[in-house]
């Protein structure tokens, strides 16, 4: 009996010396070499007190700003002189700015609209009360002057491909255009009524349920270029009626006065000087708050975690037991991404037509995207790579299930509550997901509402009390003007920001990231040469919510 103790005793011990001898360490799914051991660090070094200061500067730049940091104000000229001037002197990265133009759609003064119908003259009400008008204005429309009776066309089949306009009767070549909703975007509608030289595109609403009858609010969105207005049903029924019938002349005038000007709009991107620029890690947030208010948890939380995130990587990497990734790591603040993904659409454009090595889309592996990290009745909300529109690039949907899967685990092993939150293009990484990149990340709520399930979960494996409070909103003052520093949730904020360095720091260290990510080069070569179904990414419809069609 002594002997097989003694026996047992020599065998635990060479058995625990086994990771030392053969040089590996295992911490549950993660194996590397001990020389890496003190990689798993980052999370440990990261601290909430250094993002809650840089909450403290956002407020502090809103406050003096008009109450706000929206794209195109001082507000938001000042976070990312706030962002460029931190990245200076706390990282050693490589700091770009990139600018794009944001048009600053302004109705100067109410637009005017009549009808002549074999010469009876209607005028019709505009109205910002929806349900007292005739007709509303089209943000990003462009100015027309129509004094002269113009001719006016319906175009047949909801106008949503060339053989409709081409169809019309008489061509609506330099006449006014009208189109019914339906079938497929308002911005498609634009795009064919600009190719086709309308001289004013009026779409009306359906009629297909009592809320479709009224005029509604539609963004034709930054690049449109073609004047138009929306109308009621009732109006535009009654004016298709009269403009397909060849025994009737029916004619409009109108004038729409906007200011379209110009106005730059910055992102800021920051790189690590070591890792392979041809294979990149880039998390985004977005760096603009809504005209409503100072914007801190939306998105001041993600602006935060980013910056203390880029200054801790940049600290470990210039240590010397600290091994550098194969890849190279880019932080990204986007600008305008509150009016439409603005600042992520137009990277994402940009690298498409990019033949710099370093700057091209396929040079990206992974997108993890940042948007709103401390809600005060907050969820651990994981985008759900499942949930995906089914149209999404083949290539980005194996890598963006293992970006999920990658951040659950976390929460699990911490014995932390979570949900699945939606992976439908709502934020920043919609763009890159629709270029064919992978993509994951964080949520905390915004104003969804908490459920009786969640709250119990949460109060059972945080603490009583820590569960939120079911039936009011995760984020009560989502685009409101008490989104200010009182509204983060400081204890959900630190735990976002750990799992988010430990999610980046598990996938700096994977020996083949594109492998993992993207699970067998055959299959990504094949996704290139195979036609996919085009990924109508609508980023001004699918951002607001509006309707589609």
């Amino acid at each position: 009996m002594i002997r097989s103790i003694l026996f047992i005793g020599i065998l635990l011990t060479f058995v625990s010396l086994i990771p030392r001898v053969t040089g590996m360490t295992i911490n549950k799914d993660r194996i590397v070499n001990s020389k890496q051991s003190s990689n798993v660090r980052y999370a440990s070094e990261i601290y909430i007190d250094d993002v809650m200061k840089h909450l403290d500067e956002l407020q502090n730049i809103a406050t003096a700003s008009n109450g706000n940091r929206a794209a195109k104000t001082i507000g938001f000229n000042q976070t990312l002189d706030y962002i460029t001037n931190y990245l200076s002197s706390n990282t050693n990265f490589k700091i770009t700015q990139t600018f794009f133009n944001l048009r600053n759609f302004q109705l100067l003064r109410n637009p005017t609209f009549s009808s002549t119908i074999d010469g009876i003259v209607k005028t019709y009400t505009y109205s910002t009360t929806l349900s007292l008008a005739d007709f509303y204005h089209v943000q990003y429309s462009t100015s027309a002057n129509i004094n002269n009776n113009v001719l006016l066309t319906a175009i047949p089949n909801l106008g949503c491909s060339d053989a409709d306009w081409l169809a019309a009767r008489p061509s609506p070549t330099g006449i006014v255009a009208l189109v019914k909703r339906g079938d497929c975007s308002f911005e498609e509608k634009a795009i064919l009524a600009t190719k086709y030289n309308v001289a004013t595109l009026l779409i009306y609403n359906d009629g297909t349920t009592s809320g479709n009858m009224q005029p509604i609010y539609i963004n034709l969105g930054q690049n449109n270029r073609v004047p138009a207005l929306f109308l009621s049903y009732n109006v535009g029924q009654s004016l298709a009626i009269a403009a397909n019938d060849p025994s009737k002349v029916t004619t409009v005038r109108l004038t729409i006065v906007t200011d379209n000007a110009l106005n730059p709009v910055g992102n800021i991107c920051a790189d690590t000087l070591t890792g392979d620029p041809t294979q990149t890690i880039i998390i985004g947030s977005h760096s603009d708050s809504v005209t409503a208010g100072p914007g801190i948890n939306d998105n001041g939380s993600g602006t935060a975690t980013n910056l203390a995130l880029a200054a801790t990587l940049s600290r470990l990497l210039q240590t010397s037991d600290y091994v550098p990734y194969k890849y190279r790591v880019r932080f990204c603040w986007w600008g305008a991404e509150e009016l439409g993904l603005l600042g992520a659409n137009f990277h994402v454009s940009e690298a498409k037509k990019s033949t710099v090595v370093g700057e091209r889309i396929n040079d990206y592996l992974v997108n993890i995207n940042l948007d709103m990290l401390g809600s005060p009745n907050f969820i651990f909300g994981i985008y759900n790579g499942a949930t995906a529109p089914t149209n999404t690039p083949a290539a980005a949907k194996p890598g963006s299930n293992k970006m999920t899967t990658l951040f659950k685990d976390w929460f699990i092993a911490k014995n932390f509550p979570w949900d699945y939150t939606k992976f439908d293009g709502r934020s920043d990484y919609g763009p890159f997901l629709a270029a064919g990149i992978c993509a994951g990340g964080l949520f905390s709520g915004a104003d969804g509402l908490k459920t009786v399930e969640q709250r119990n979960r949460y109060d059972a494996m945080l603490g009583a009390g820590l569960g939120g409070t079911s039936g009011i909103r995760q984020d009560k003052c989502y685009h409101l003007s008490c989104d200010r520093t009182t509204n983060i949730n400081k204890f959900a904020l630190d735990k976002m920001v750990q799992a988010t360095a430990d999610a980046i720091e598990s996938i700096g260290q994977q020996p083949d990231l594109e492998s993992w990510l993207y699970p067998t080069r055959e299959i990504q070569e094949l996704s290139k040469q195979t036609p996919q179904p085009k990924f109508e990414y609508n980023s001004i419809n699918e951002y607001f919510g509006l309707p589609y069609n």
